[in-house]
């Protein structure tokens, strides 16, 4: 039945948002508004919301504070963390809140959230009294759903309005970060607030100045008003400086100083399932990446692609249900810029045809399937099934060559057809190259011995 209503009553049909209203309203009353005992930074935007919050959760517990967090990848309260097994950016409404209640019990002081545009939409964040929001950057995405560009950021900047409605906690200050470098930052400048930070390359209340990229990491000055700070941090790419900002800023708005802030991003660890290399020793890279629209793509590309001697062989596929197919070309048109060979496979079909999705991708791809490299001279294959596209990926791969493995990071669930089935790229990765390397010293040790038999 439930089903049935779903495919007869649109996902924005006032009746269905109505549903996801009062499903919310239920499960904070139920729970006692937890987020009403807890200092709250909710973290929003297209790219880089997950990196954020785990850069602020982990600034503030290097302060001394107990942390909870909720993020697309993972969830944490205190010391204990595991991985979101929900795909959803936010949980749904009586999982959220026993999440915050359970934080709440745990003796967390302060709630690190990531909230999406879905999640505002459908009333998700009911009763989450926010004191800091934070915005990353804001590109296409969601489109499908939102019906345009402008209603999705509508949805964003409503997050920034619940500052100046929401109940004050004592002696906690409504607070908005902003990216200044953002095209959109002026839509959000003017929400009320007691403090507003913004930060930037250029320009910002925190700016980063001296930038040096490398592929272990990078480095950069942190220059607030009256105070630079010499920031080491192992996140790879320009475009984690960002992050980087995003998350001082919020610390610094909430009274941490750049010391604590400094020492945190050195005892950092990469985020898992963000440019995370797999290692089992084979003689290649291999990088699992959770880029999942056109930018994120097109920036993971752009960092690997001049890190690599050889080739770079790309792997990715595109949501399916129906979601964002006006970006599949677009992201076909990235690989094809960027990718010496392509593998489209599955992301998360749902229900879609698998192949349909696959050539909805490569209608921006100018070469033809098979084997080959170069514009037109193939280079690209379509393999569904994603465990063949990795094997077939890490089987056309040399010494110097670099695969990149994009859109699921570190999930741990795939969802084709109706279901969830268990899925970790990282474990299939290890699991074929480990077999391969097997055989490989298998076949070493027959030859050296067959060499020994005839002399």
């Amino acid at each position: 039945m439930i089903k049935i209503l779903r495919t007869i009553i649109p996902d924005r049909h006032p009746l269905r948002l109505s549903y996801h209203k009062l499903k919310a309203v239920a499960a904070a009353i139920a729970y006692g508004f937890p987020a009403n005992k807890m200092t709250i930074v909710a973290v929003t935007g297209t790219k880089g919301k997950t990196t954020t919050c785990h850069l602020i959760a982990k600034i503030f517990s290097h302060a001394g504070y107990k942390v909870g967090m909720t993020s697309s990848t993972h969830f944490q309260i205190a010391d204990r963390r595991w991985v979101n097994k929900t795909k959803q950016n936010t949980p749904s409404p009586f999982a959220f809140q026993k999440l915050l209640s359970d934080m709440v019990k745990a003796g967390c002081t302060h709630a690190v959230v990531e909230v999406s545009s879905h999640a505002v939409t459908q009333s998700r964040t009911f009763g989450l009294n926010v004191d800091t929001a934070v915005l990353t950057q804001i590109d296409k995405d969601h489109i499908d759903y939102h019906g345009s560009h402008k209603a999705y950021r509508g949805e964003k900047l409503k997050l920034f309005r619940m500052l100046a409605s929401s109940k004050r906690k004592p002696n906690v200050k409504k607070v908005a970060v902003l990216n200044q470098d953002d095209k959109y930052f002026d839509e959000f400048r003017g929400v009320t607030v007691d403090v507003l930070f913004t930060y930037g390359f250029s320009r910002g209340t925190c700016i980063a100045e001296h930038i040096k990229l490398s592929a272990d990491g990078t480095e950069f000055v942190l220059k607030i008003p009256n105070h630079k700070e010499r920031i080491v941090n192992k996140l790879v790419g320009r475009f984690n400086v960002h992050n980087a900002l995003a998350a001082a800023s919020a610390a610094l708005a909430n009274g941490i100083n750049t010391h604590t802030i400094k020492d945190a991003f050195e005892e950092l660890s990469p985020v898992s399932g963000r440019q995370e290399w797999v290692d089992v020793g084979q003689k290649f890279s291999v990088i699992v990446d959770y880029a999942h629209t056109v930018d994120s793509l097109e920036k993971v590309c752009a960092l690997f692609k001049p890190l690599t001697k050889g080739n770079l062989i790309l792997i990715f596929g595109c949501t399916g249900g129906g979601r964002d197919k006006g970006k599949r070309s677009q992201m076909g048109r990235v690989a094809d810029k960027y990718a010496d060979k392509i593998v489209l496979t599955d992301d998360d079909p749902y229900t879609e045809d698998r192949m349909g999705i696959l050539r909805d991708i490569a209608k921006g791809i100018k070469r033809e399937e098979g084997a080959g490299s170069g514009a037109t001279g193939g280079g690209l294959w379509l393999v569904p099934d994603r465990r063949e596209a990795i094997r077939l990926g890490l089987a056309t791969a040399k010494a110097g060559d670099t695969v990149l493995i994009t859109g699921k990071g570190c999930e741990e669930v795939q969802a084709i057809g109706e279901g969830l089935i268990p899925w970790d790229d990282r474990k299939v990765v290890k699991e074929l190259l480990s077999r391969e390397l097997e055989l490989e010293l298998d076949s070493d040790k027959t030859v050296r011995g067959n060499k020994c038999f005839e002399s």
